[in-house]
């Protein structure tokens, strides 16, 4: 009479390649995530940019040149927020810079204190603004915590 034997689990060998497999998946993913999570912690810095995006363009479309600073702008320059530490507008002859610095907050690891620089170019006859968005000179290595459409061109 010939019995079979039924199998009865894993083998040593195999338990280890599982194991080493999934520690390599965690290698990987874990740095993404981290990432992920100061970009999302990023997007409040983006959105006070783009505020005044808005604000500056409504501006240039009504009087036909940029504000000279942001109280003519109605910018509030205020820091509303966790991660934002200050924020100015200056402009002149057409060109407008708006200037915001995220904190130091530990939550932004390598983006803490990094400046993001809005710089509009207001077309004098049809007072649409063309606007630039970026890392300021020394925070280009930070660009990875932006948006794409905010890491410069």
């Amino acid at each position: 009479m010939n019995i079979k034997k039924a199998q009865q689990g894993f083998t040593l060998i195999e338990l280890m390649i599982v194991i080493a497999i999934v520690g390599i998946l965690a290698a990987i993913a874990l740095p993404a995530y981290q990432d992920y999570t100061v970009r999302a912690k990023m997007s409040e810095v983006i959105a006070t940019v783009a505020e005044a995006k808005t604000t500056i363009a409504e501006f240039a479309a009504n009087k036909g040149s940029m504000p000279e600073n942001a109280s003519e702008a109605g910018i509030n320059t205020a820091s509303n927020g966790n991660f934002v530490t200050s924020a100015d507008f200056t402009g002149a002859a057409g060109v407008g810079t708006y200037t915001v610095t995220a904190s130091d907050a530990t939550e932004l690891q390598d983006a803490g204190g990094m400046t993001i620089e809005l710089i509009g170019t207001i077309n004098s006859t049809t007072r649409v603004v063309t606007w630039v968005c970026g890392p300021s000179t020394g925070s280009t290595d930070q660009s990875k915590y932006l948006p794409s459409s905010c890491r410069g061109a």
